[in-house]
C-alpha cells in the first residue's frame, strides 16, 4: 500500500502525517507536531523536521520514500532558494536541499495555500461540489491573504514559483503600504487586520473582526457598516480579476475571514460586477478539511510525482 507523508511547516508548529488513500479518501494512520521554535534559527527548524520525521517512523513503523512539505513561502525556481516567508530566517536558504540532506530522501515542496487548494480539490469540498472539477482557486483570507492554483489535480509553480498569488496583486491605493515593499496589495485591504484596520481608522475603536460584522448584522454602526461593504467591493473586484484569468471551476475560500456568510452572497454578487461575462457561474466552496488542508495538502505533493 502507498502512504503519504506530509508536513506543514508553520511559524509556531511544525505538524506531520502520514496518510494512506482508501477509494480516493484520506485515512489518518499517524499524525504529530513539534515546536518550530524559529527564534533559535534555520539550521533548528530543519533539526525539528528531522526530530519529527523520525517520531513518525517510530510510532508507525514505516519508513517514507519521499515527503512533501508545505511552507509559509516559495522556492525561487532559478535558484532553489526559499523567498516570501513571514518566518523569515527561512528566506534566502537552500531549504528543499537541507532537509533532503538531512532526511537522506527526496521532497516536495509548496506554498501552504497551494497545499490547502490542492487538499480541498482532491479530498475535501470540491469533489462533494463539483465533478470533474479541472480548474481550482483557494483563496485563503485571514491574518494575511493567500491564493492557491490547481490545475488538472496539480499545483503548477510558474516560471518565478508564483503561480496562484493573489495576496500581493495590486488592488487599491487605499490600501497603503504593504511589507513585502509594495502598495495597495490585496492582503493589505482584505485581511483581517486590515479591515481591523480600516474600521479603527473610521471609529477611532479596536474592534475585532467578528466584532465588527456582529455589529453589521444587527444595523446599530454605520462604522461596520461601511467596513463590511469595503470588504464586499474590494472582494469582488480582487477575485474577478481570478476568474478572468484562469476561470476556475470552483473557489474555495479559507481563512478566518472567510467564515464571513457575507462573501457567499454579497461578495459572489459583487464579483458578477467585474468579471467579463454575461452571468457568474462558478461555485464559492466553504472547506471541509479545517486545519488540517495544510498538511493533507504536502502530503498529496507526492501522489503520483
Amino acid at each position: 500500500m502507498n502512504f503519504l507523508w506530509g508536513i506543514d511547516l508553520g511559524g509556531t508548529k511544525i505538524e506531520g502525517v502520514i496518510i494512506k488513500e482508501i477509494n480516493e479518501k484520506p485515512e489518518v494512520v499517524c499524525r504529530m507536531r513539534v515546536s518550530t521554535e524559529a527564534e533559535k534559527g534555520y539550521e533548528h527548524i530543519i533539526h525539528q523536521i528531522y526530530t519529527l520525521v523520525d517520531n513518525l517512523k517510530k510510532e508507525s513503523g514505516l519508513i517514507p520514500s519521499k515527503i512533501g512539505i508545505g511552507t509559509p513561502g516559495t522556492l525561487e525556481p532559478s535558484t532553489q532558494t526559499l523567498k516570501n516567508s513571514n518566518t523569515t530566517c527561512l528566506n534566502g536558504k537552500f531549504l528543499k536541499k537541507d532537509i533532503e540532506s538531512a532526511l537522506h530522501l527526496p521532497i516536495e515542496i509548496a506554498n501552504d495555500a497551494n497545499c490547502f487548494a490542492i487538499a480541498e480539490t482532491l479530498w475535501g469540498c470540491v469533489p462533494e461540489k463539483v465533478s470533474k472539477a479541472e480548474v481550482v482557486f483557494g483563496i485563503i483570507m485571514g491574518t494575511g491573504v493567500g491564493g492557491g492554483l490547481v490545475m488538472f489535480q496539480k499545483v503548477p509553480t510558474g516560471k518565478h514559483g508564483i503561480a496562484g498569488e493573489w495576496g500581493h496583486n495590486f488592488l487599491d491605493i487605499s490600501g497603503g503600504n504593504c511589507y513585502c515593499g509594495k502598495v495597495g496589495c490585496v492582503e493589505r485591504i482584505l485581511s483581517g487586520p486590515s479591515l481591523e484596520k480600516f474600521y479603527h481608522s473610521l471609529s477611532g475603536e479596536k474592534k475585532k473582526l467578528p466584532d465588527i460584522y456582529k455589529s453589521y448584522q444587527r444595523k446599530d454602526d454605520a462604522h461596520s457598516t461601511a467596513t463590511m461593504e469595503r470588504m464586499i467591493h474590494y472582494f469582488g473586484k480582487a477575485v474577478a480579476m481570478v476568474i478572468n484569468i484562469v476561470d476556475p471551476d470552483a473557489i474555495v475560500i479559507g481563512g478566518g475571514v472567510g467564515n464571513i456568510d457575507l462573501l457567499y452572497s454579497e461578495g459572489v454578487m459583487e464579483v458578477k460586477k467585474y468579471i467579463f461575462n454575461p452571468t457568474l457561474e462558478t461555485p464559492f466552496l466553504k472547506p471541509k478539511l479545517g486545519d488540517s488542508a495544510g498538511v493533507f495538502g504536502a502530503a498529496l505533493l507526492t501522489k503520483d510525482t
